[in-house]
C-alpha cells in the first residue's frame, strides 16, 4: 500500500478512474479538491475547521456546512452557545458543557477497565484527550488571557506539530500518567476556567490579547474563551465517537 507524506507534492494531481477505496487522509490539505462522477458511498470526513468562517462543502451542488452545524448542535445540547458574547452567556455555556463532560466521565467509569487508554484508529485515547484539554486551557486561559510566563502543567498532551510552533516539549511528561492523576489535573483546570468566568466583566472580555500560536492574528479575552469552548466541544465529540467504536467492537 502506497503512503504519501508531506514531502510528496500532490497539488493539482488528477486521479482518473483510480481506485482509492479505503484510502485514509490524515492531517492533509484537501481544500479545493474537486470530485466528479465519484462513488462516495461510506465517505467519512472529519474536518473541525470546516465550520469556521465562510467555509463551504458542496455535495451535488449543495453547501452542507449549515446542515452539519445544525445536526451537531442537535446531538450536543449546549454546543450552540459556545460563541456566547457576554459573561452570563459564557458562564451558562461552560456549566452546560461541564455537565455534558460529567455524563461522559460517568459513562467511561462504567466501561471495562483500561478503556481510558484505548486508541481508536491511532487517535488519542480518552485519557490523552483529557490531557490535551489541560494543555488547551493552559494555552488559552493561563498563557493567552492571564499571561502566565510558564503556564503549562507537565501532564498536558501537546498537539501534533506543537514543537514547530515554538513550544518546548521538554516541559511535558513522556510516560503515561495514571488516570487518577489526569482526572485531578483536569479538575483543577476546569475550576480555573469556572473561577475566571465567575468574575469576568464585559470590559475585560474586550481586552486585546496575543494569539499564542499565531501572534499576527489579534485576539481578545472573549475570543480566547471561545477557543476553549470550541476545543472542549470538539474533543468531546471525538471522545464520544471513539467510545461508541470501543463499545461497538466489544459487542461483536
Amino acid at each position: 500500500m502506497a503512503t504519501f507524506t508531506g514531502s510528496d507534492d500532490l497539488q493539482g494531481a488528477q486521479f482518473r478512474g483510480a481506485d482509492l477505496r479505503g484510502a485514509r487522509f490524515v492531517g492533509s490539505d484537501v481544500s479545493g479538491v474537486v470530485m466528479r462522477g465519484v462513488d462516495a458511498a461510506g465517505l467519512d470526513v472529519d474536518a473541525p475547521w470546516l465550520l469556521e468562517g465562510d467555509s463551504v462543502l458542496l455535495v451535488n451542488g449543495v453547501n452542507v456546512v449549515p446542515f452539519v452545524e445544525a445536526e451537531l448542535n442537535r446531538r450536543f445540547p449546549g454546543r450552540a452557545d459556545q460563541r456566547a458574547p457576554d459573561p452570563d452567556g459564557l458562564r451558562a455555556a461552560w456549566e452546560v458543557l461541564q455537565r455534558t463532560w460529567a455524563a461522559t466521565l460517568a459513562r467511561v467509569d462504567a466501561m471495562p477497565a483500561g478503556t481510558v487508554d484505548v486508541s481508536v484508529d491511532g487517535e488519542w485515547s480518552f485519557a490523552q484527550t483529557l490531557r490535551h484539554l489541560v494543555m488547551a486551557i493552559d494555552t488559552w486561559l493561563r498563557r493567552a488571557v492571564q499571561q502566565v510566563e510558564q503556564p503549562y502543567h507537565p501532564i498536558g498532551q501537546p498537539n501534533t506539530g506543537a514543537s514547530g510552533d515554538g513550544l518546548d516539549l521538554s516541559i511535558f511528561v513522556t510516560g503515561r500518567p495514571s488516570y487518577d492523576e489526569v482526572l485531578a489535573v483536569r479538575a483543577e483546570r476546569v475550576a480555573m476556567v469556572t473561577d475566571f468566568l465567575a468574575t469576568v466583566t464585559p470590559e475585560e472580555l474586550a481586552a486585546p490579547r496575543t494569539n499564542p500560536w499565531a501572534p499576527q492574528h489579534p485576539e481578545t479575552v472573549l475570543s480566547c474563551l471561545h477557543t476553549i469552548l470550541e476545543e472542549e466541544w470538539e474533543h468531546h465529540r471525538y471522545a464520544v465517537r471513539d467510545l461508541d467504536a470501543i463499545q461497538g467492537a466489544s459487542t461483536v
